[in-house]
C-alpha cells in the first residue's frame, strides 16, 4: 500500500494546506479525470496539433554531428564519480547536478533526491520509435550515489520512465522513497516499488527518520497520458521540498499559470528552483502547457527563488525552436528585467552547481 501523507502529524510547519483560502486545489471533472482550474489552460484539438506540427517550420536544427554537439552542449562526469564520499556534505547550502531533461540530482539537508529519472535512450513506451534523446546521460543508474528520494511530476514518458523507475527500484529497493501525485501510487507498486508516498496538491509528507525535511506536492498547468484511454487520471504538479534550513522548488513540466505566486507566498523563498525553458514552439500547441524563457523568469519571480536552474531543453527533439534558443532567449529576458542572468542559469550535462547561502554563484 502507499504510504499515507502525513497530514495532522505533530510539526512546527502544517502539512495540510488544502483549507487555506489562497490556494487553488485539484478538481476533478464528472467523469473523475484530473482538470486545469485555471483560465490560462487552452489545450487545442488533435486537428489543430497535427496542423500545427505538419505546417510550422521546425528551426531546431539540432545538429546530427557529435562533435558540434559536443562543442556546444558538452557532457562532463559528475563530480559524485570521481569523489563519491562529498555526496550529501552540502551543509545548509543546495547542490544541483543536471543529467539531462528535467532529472535532477538535488542534495540538501543531508539528503539525496532525483527529479523526474530518465536514462533511457527514447521517451517513449517502445524501443524503436518515439523522441530520440540526442544528448546521453552523463552517468548511468549504477554510477549513482545513495538516493534517498525521487519526486515525480507526471506521467508523461519524458518525465516517467519505466525502465528507470525500474531500475532504480532494483538498486535502491525499500531504501528509495518515492513521491508521486494523485493516482499515480498503483503504477509505481505494480512497478515493483515499495515506499510510495502519493500526495495532492498543498499537502505534505517526510521520510521517516528525516522529519527536519517536508515534500509538498503542489501545482503546475499541464496533464497527464500513458495510453489511449488514462487522460488525466492521474494529477500532475510541482515538488516544493522545504528543510530547516534549505528550500528546493522543482517545477517538473508546465505552463504558465497563478499558481506559482500562491507557492512563493507560502514556501518562498526558495534557495534553488529547477524551472522548464523549452519545448515551446509550436506556441500554438505549447503555450498552456510548457513555458517559454519568459514565462520560465515570471515563476522564477513568483516563487521568489533566489537562484534557479534551467531545466527541460537540450536533451530531447520535443518542439520546433532551435536547440539553443531558450539559454539565449533565458539570459535576455533576465536582463530585460533588470535581474542579474546568473541568478538563472544553465548546467552542461553532467555540471554541478552549490548553491551557498552566502554566496550565490560558487560552482561545485
Amino acid at each position: 500500500m502507499a504510504e499515507q501523507p502525513l497530514v495532522g502529524a505533530s510539526s512546527s510547519t502544517p502539512l495540510d494546506y488544502r483549507q487555506e483560502a489562497d490556494v487553488t486545489c485539484s478538481r476533478r471533472d464528472s467523469q473523475g479525470r484530473f482538470v486545469n482550474p485555471w483560465s490560462t489552460w487552452h489545450f487545442p484539438s488533435y486537428t489543430t496539433v497535427a496542423r500545427l506540427f505538419l505546417t510550422e517550420k521546425n528551426n531546431s536544427k539540432i545538429p546530427s554531428a557529435k562533435e558540434a554537439l559536443d562543442r556546444e552542449l558538452p557532457i562532463v562526469q559528475p563530480y559524485f564519480i570521481q569523489n563519491p564520499d562529498q555526496c550529501g556534505q552540502t551543509g545548509t547550502s543546495v547542490r544541483a547536478t543536471w543529467l539531462g531533461h528535467a532529472t535532477v540530482l538535488v542534495e540538501m539537508e543531508g539528503l539525496l533526491v532525483l527529479t523526474d529519472p530518465i536514462f533511457s535512450q527514447r521517451a517513449s513506451p517502445v524501443a524503436f520509435m518515439g523522441p530520440k534523446r540526442y544528448r546521453d546521460p552523463p552517468c548511468t543508474i549504477e554510477q549513482l550515489p545513495r538516493l534517498d528520494a525521487v519526486v515525480i511530476s507526471h506521467t508523461h514518458y519524458d518525465h516517467l520512465d519505466a525502465a528507470s523507475v525500474t531500475a532504480l527500484n532494483s538498486r535502491f529497493g525499500s531504501a528509495l522513497h518515492w513521491f508521486v501525485p494523485l493516482g499515480l501510487a498503483e503504477w509505481m507498486q505494480k512497478t515493483g516499488c515499495e515506499n510510495v508516498t502519493e500526495l495532492d496538491w498543498w499537502v505534505g509528507s517526510r521520510i521517516p527518520g528525516h522529519d527536519n525535511v517536508s515534500f509538498f506536492c503542489t501545482p503546475a498547468q499541464h496533464w497527464c497520458k500513458r495510453t489511449p484511454v488514462d487522460d488525466n487520471k492521474t494529477l500532475w504538479g510541482s515538488w516544493s521540498i522545504v528543510g530547516s534550513h534549505s528550500r528546493f522548488f522543482f517545477a517538473g513540466d508546465t505552463g504558465y499559470c497563478a499558481s506559482f505566486k500562491e507557492i512563493g507566498r507560502h514556501f518562498g523563498p526558495f534557495d534553488l528552483a529547477a524551472i522548464p525553458i523549452g519545448a515551446y514552439v509550436p506556441r500554438g500547441i505549447m503555450k498552456s502547457q510548457h513555458v517559454d524563457p519568459e514565462e520560465a523568469v515570471q515563476i522564477h519571480i513568483d516563487v521568489q527563488a533566489k537562484a534557479s536552474l534551467a531545466i527541460h531543453w537540450g536533451t530531447f527533439p520535443l518542439s520546433y525552436e532551435h536547440y539553443l534558443e531558450p539559454p539565449a532567449r533565458l539570459r535576455e529576458a533576465m536582463v530585460n528585467l533588470g535581474l542579474n542572468p546568473d541568478d538563472f542559469f544553465t548546467l552542461h550535462h553532467g555540471e554541478s552547481r552549490m548553491i551557498n547561502l552566502k554566496d550565490m554563484h560558487s560552482s561545485s
